[in-house]
This record gives C-alpha cells, structure tokens and sequence, in this order.
C-alpha cells in the first residue's frame, strides 16, 4: 500500500512541475534514496542560449560515474521531455575506482556539471535526470524537474558557473606531445611533459564495441607510457582500434587536459623508449660492452685467446697487434650483426630480447658441438684442417693468418649474450625501442665496448709480449683451457635438457665423454685414458659426496612459495595492500643464477620474501613466452634479470639492479612498506 502511495506522489509531482517553474528548481530528493540530492539552475545568455548548471550532492562513501564509467556503472543521463532540445554536457574530470578488480571513473562528494543548452521555444525546459549512485549497493534513481526560461537567474548563478567550469579539463597546455599506437589486445599512449610528471592518471572515453582496463602508467623523465589492455565488450577479442579517434582526459597534480588522439601502429614488443638521452645510451653501451669481459660466459674464449698468444714462438709487435685487431673486428662485426637480426625481427613482427637466441634448442646444441670441438682441439686430439678454410680458422692458435682469431672474437660476443652486465640492460632497452639508426647505433657501441681490451692490446702489443715464452708448461695449460671449454659444453647441454629430456641429454652427455675417452686412447695410449677415466670417476664422486654432507644442512634452499608471474596477480596483491617481490629469469642467464646464490637464497632476503604480506612472483624465460615478453617490453626492459618490487609505498614500482645486492633488495622491500596506515 505504501508503494502505491509513493508512486502516486510522484505521478502528482510529475504533472505540478510544469506549472510550478522556475529558474531554480531546489534541491530535489527521494525517499528510495536519501544517500544523494540535486539541484537544476538555469540562466538565458544574450546569444539565446541557456546555461544549466546540474549540482549533485553525495554522502560520504558514494559516488556517481563520469560520461564514459569504465568496466562497470551507468553514466547520468537526461530524457527530455517534448522536443529534444541540443545541449552539450560537460564534464569535470573524474576520478578512478577500483572495486573487486573492476575499475571505474566518476565522482564522490559534491560536482557540478556545467551543461549549455540551446533553448527551446515553448519557454520551458523539462525532463527526467537518471542519476546512478553507488556505495556497496547501486541505485538508479529519477529526478522529474521543470525550468521557467524566462525566469531570472538565481542569486550567485554566476559565480558557481563559472566555478564549475573551472573543474572542467583543459584544451591544451599540459602535454607537449601526445601519440597512441595499438596492437592486438594493446593500446599503448605516450605523453611528453617538459615539466615532467608528477601524479599523472587517465581516463579514457569508451570505443565503439571496445572496453578499456585500468592502464599501466610508467613515467620515465618528460616521458609518460600508459599500457591500456583491451577487449572487446564481453571482454574477449579486442577490435582493431587502428586508425581510430580517441577521447581522453590526461590529468596531473590538479591540471587535466582533454585531447583526442588517432591511434596509429605500435611496433610489437616493444614500447616507447625511456627518455635517455642518446650519448648516455651511448655511454651505457659502452660501459656494458665492457663488463661483458669480466663475465663468466666469456672466460673460455679468453682463455682460448690467451693460448693462441702463448703458441706464437716468433711472437713480434706487428703479429700480436694485427691478432687483436682481428678479434676486436670479429666482437664489432657479431654485434652489428646481431644488430641485423634485431631489425629482421622487428620487420617481421617478433619479440625482441637479448639473448633470445638461449631459446632455440638448435642454437644451444649448435654451440655445445663447437665448445666440444674446441676443447678437443685444445686437448691435442685433432687440428680442424678444411679446404673451405672456414673451420680451420675457427680452431687457429697462432700462425699468420688473422681469419682465426676474428673468429675467435664473434664466439666470445655469442657467449655473452646469455649475460646482462651492469649498464647494459638500460641501453639495450633504448636500443631495442629506439629508431632504427639509433639501435644500430648502440649495438655498435656495445661492440667497441666489449673489444676494448682486444683493442687495448693492439695499441700496446708490449701487453701481450710481457706473458712468459713458450715451454712445456703450455701444454698443461692448454689441457686446463681445454677442461674449461668442455665445462662450458656440459652448461651448455644442461639447458638442451630443458628442451629435449634429461634422459636424452645424459645420453648425449655420455656419448661425447666416451668419445672423447677413445679419441684420447688412440691419441695418447690407453694407459692415459685410463687415468683419465679414473680422475673422471673421483670427480663425480667428490661432487656426489660433497652433495650428500651438505644435503642434511639444508643451506642456500629456497624456501620461498614461487606464483606465476602475471599483470592481475601484481594488482590483486596491490589492492590487498600487500608487497610484490618479480623475478623474471632464464636457466641460461648467468647473472640471474648468481643474484640466485648470492642474494636471493641468503636467509635474510629468504625471511624477508617469505613475509605474510609479501608475494613473490616469478616468471621463466628460458623458452620463449610471449606473456613475459609484453611484461619486459611494458617496463622498458629487454633482457634477464629483471627485479621490480611493488607495494603501497612504491605502487608504481621499482625496478632493481641487474646485479642484486642484499641490502637493495631488503632496503626497497622496506620502502614498499609505505606509511603504516
């Protein structure tokens, strides 16, 4: 009875406000929802237009929604009543919700909207506001209201016009440059701020049978990146937003600016470079070129250098200088053309990395067979003599010919790039986003970095002369450059067993451990063989007794529970106020193994990590994956390690040093604490 009752009050209401015009409507409110009031003012301009001005008033802990609400809400909305009259709504800019993992846009508290209005000729102005509001629960509530035209204006309108105008976005003046680029399932914004960014945020108008998720903002200097997910309205496949118009509202630190933007071509896998400049990319190229000597990867192929030196028994100035010379081109030459793959790649469509490569089971197998090649040669078994001339300079130690050792430096830059030394990650990700001058730019001055010491030599071939003159103890050495190449071998074939089978791996293993038994038989006589298969045999077991007294000590065990690596973990641990610890890595990454022992398995970064408010997050790279490629290529970066800690006092994230440190690590962890709420 009373719903009836109710209802034919506000059919009363209805058929008096027509007859009870005025300029101010008053505030109006319902019973049903008492959480929300509004207010409809109006005043004529000399033009003949009408200014409306719409003000809504919410109690705390509501909110309404802006033109475009996002992944869930209804937009406020008039139904005229009679003639439609033209009118343009303006909106002030919104805010973002994020409720359950759905993300919204609209207000809370008190807004006006500013809406101007070409006049009607019956004098009056009527309709029906559908206001939508929402706390736990939502309401569509209607607002029945009638405006006298010919009315003055209410005391004040003016001012509170004006005043709600100024809440409205900006035309311009606060980007300097704004581009948009798609790809499937991926809107990509740039924005480029010469003040910079402080606490930028986007709100982006719905697209036509498209629906936007919360972007990913990344601020780099003058330089904002906004990482939009798209799908379609059933949140499946995304249309293809290219060469569409887009609306937008792009906000920071109180001033906003709407814009429209056609959304062009992004690259795959790659987004737009952080804004470094170019001679430090250049700077950091050749820092990281550099390092990569002192990496592990490369220490047998140093080694195999070494021996070449050593074997020169007329060892002159002019010789040693055109050997270096020689590798430094080979180190030059590799990286420029890696440089060439990387462009293919990019015309081709694929994901960049360094040392993707690490990938191809056939490259790693490829790699293993020359490293069992060498150390058979550096053993004394065999010397590689082919009429094509190529392989006889790919095992050359010494001589006159310089084809051997430029060999020699294009295999040291391949067995670098499983190594991401200090300072190169930075430039490879501006090289692998950047133009295509620029990349090559960079890989050219990764080359002249990491030949520095082969140039160095070159200069000042009194170096390399100063090493002891030849004599029996070469051939000890040449058996522990030897063992060192075989070493390298077996690493290599530990990564095949990721892709072909542990079972078929240790086969091949044992394979080429008997083959290069006999070959040692025949070349040596079997009596050396034999103590060869005897110091085989107490090395194993060493190995395997030294793993079963430390086994019972649990030491360096990773104690800590590993979840796959995704964008929706990373906000659903943000939005329980927790910590995300990433770590994306690769079996065939040697720093990623050693910030594994040095750092990660220590027990106060094990302690720290296993915290109940931390959630540790890995991603593998050792086969390829396009999800850990986007997730790369979404923060700038283009190779492993990568570490990047999140919580509520670092929302955005902060990316680690490709060389873990214990305190880097425990001290950012603390940093993302935030303040205790």
């Amino acid at each position: 009875m009373m719903t009836i009752f109710k209802q034919a009050l506000l059919c009363l209401l209805w058929l008096w406000l027509p007859f009870a015009g005025a300029a101010d409507g008053g505030w109006l409110r319902v019973p049903d929802n008492p959480h929300a009031g509004v207010r409809f003012r109006t005043a004529p301009q000399d033009n003949g237009d009408v200014h409306l001005l719409l003000d809504v008033a919410l109690e705390k802990g509501w909110k309404t929604y802006w033109r475009s609400p996002g992944e869930g809400g209804v937009a406020p909305s008039i139904a005229w009543r009679g003639a439609e009259p033209t009118v343009n709504w303006q909106w002030p800019t919104p805010q973002r919700f994020d409720v359950a993992g759905i993300t919204t846009q609209g207000y809370r508290g008190d807004v006006s909207f500013p809406l101007q209005i070409r006049a009607p000729a019956s004098g009056t102005l009527s309709g029906v506001l559908t206001l939508p509001t929402c706390s736990n629960v939502c309401i569509l509530t209607d607002y029945p209201f009638s405006l006298d035209l010919s009315a003055p204006a209410a005391p004040g309108f003016a001012h509170d016009y004006a005043k709600a105008q100024g809440t409205l976005p900006l035309r311009q003046g606060l980007t300097d440059a704004l581009t948009a680029g798609y790809r499937a399932g991926e809107l990509q914004l740039t924005a480029v701020r010469k003040a910079g960014w402080d606490n930028p945020a986007l709100y982006l108008d719905d697209a036509q049978d498209a629906s936007f998720a919360k972007p990913a903002l990344r601020v780099a200097g003058e330089t904002l990146t906004a990482t939009v997910p798209v799908s379609d309205a059933w949140g499946e496949r995304a249309p293809d937003l290219r060469g569409r118009m887009l609306s937008l509202v792009l906000a920071d630190s109180g001033i906003a600016q709407e814009s429209r933007v056609t959304v062009g071509q992004s690259a795959p896998g790659i987004t737009p470079p952080p804004p470094v400049a170019l001679w430090q990319a250049i700077l950091m190229a050749l820092a990281g070129g550099f390092t990569l000597n002192l990496m592990p990867c490369v220490l047998p192929v140093l080694g195999m250098k070494l021996g070449s030196v050593l074997q020169s028994h007329g060892r002159d100035r002019l010789q040693v200088r055109r050997q270096f010379l020689a590798s430094a081109a080979g180190v030059i030459v590799s990286f420029l053309a890696l440089a060439l793959m990387m462009t293919a790649l990019r015309a081709g469509n694929q994901a960049l990395g360094w040392g993707i490569q690490f990938q191809s089971p056939w490259f790693i197998g490829i790699m293993a067979l020359v490293m069992v090649l060498f150390s058979a040669s550096l053993f004394g078994l065999f010397e590689i003599r082919l009429p094509s001339g190529l392989a006889t300079r790919l095992a050359t130690h010494g001589g006159q010919g310089v084809g051997g050792h430029f060999w020699q430096g294009a295999f040291a830059t391949l067995l670098a790039t499983p190594c991401t030394a200090p300072f190169l990650g930075t430039a490879l990700a501006v090289a692998l986003a950047a133009p295509l001058p620029v990349l090559w730019g960079i890989f050219l001055a990764l080359g002249i970095g990491m030949s520095l010491p082969w140039l160095l030599i070159a200069a000042w071939p009194a170096i390399a002369l100063r090493l002891p003159r030849p004599g029996r103890w070469m051939n000890r050495l040449r058996v522990v450059l030897g063992l060192l190449m075989f070493g390298s071998a077996l690493w290599l074939l530990s990564l095949l067993a990721l892709h072909i089978g542990r079972p078929l791996t240790l086969m091949l293993a044992a394979l080429i451990i008997a083959g290069l038994i006999i070959a040692i038989g025949i070349r040596y006589g079997w009596r050396r063989a034999g103590i060869t298969v005897s110091l085989l045999i107490v090395l194993c077991g060493g190995v395997l007794l030294g793993t079963s007294l430390t086994a019972g000590k649990q030491t360096l065990r990773d104690r800590i529970v590993w979840q796959p690596l995704s964008e929706a973990a990373i906000q659903q641990a943000l939005a329980e106020r927790k910590r995300v610890f990433v770590d994306v890595t690769a079996e065939w990454c040697v720093t990623c193994k050693a910030n594994k022992y040095n750092v990660l398995l220590r027990d106060e970064v094990q302690a720290a990590l296993s915290a109940p408010d931390v959630v540790a997050l890995r991603g593998d790279w050792t086969r390829p994956s396009t999800k850990i490629t986007a997730f790369l290529n979404r923060r700038g970066s283009a190779a492993v390690p990568f570490n990047q800690i999140y919580g509520p006092g670092l929302p955005e994230g902060r990316v680690l040093p490709a060389l873990l440190s214990r305190d880097a690590v425990l001290d950012t962890l603390n940093a993302s604490k935030g303040v205790a709420q």
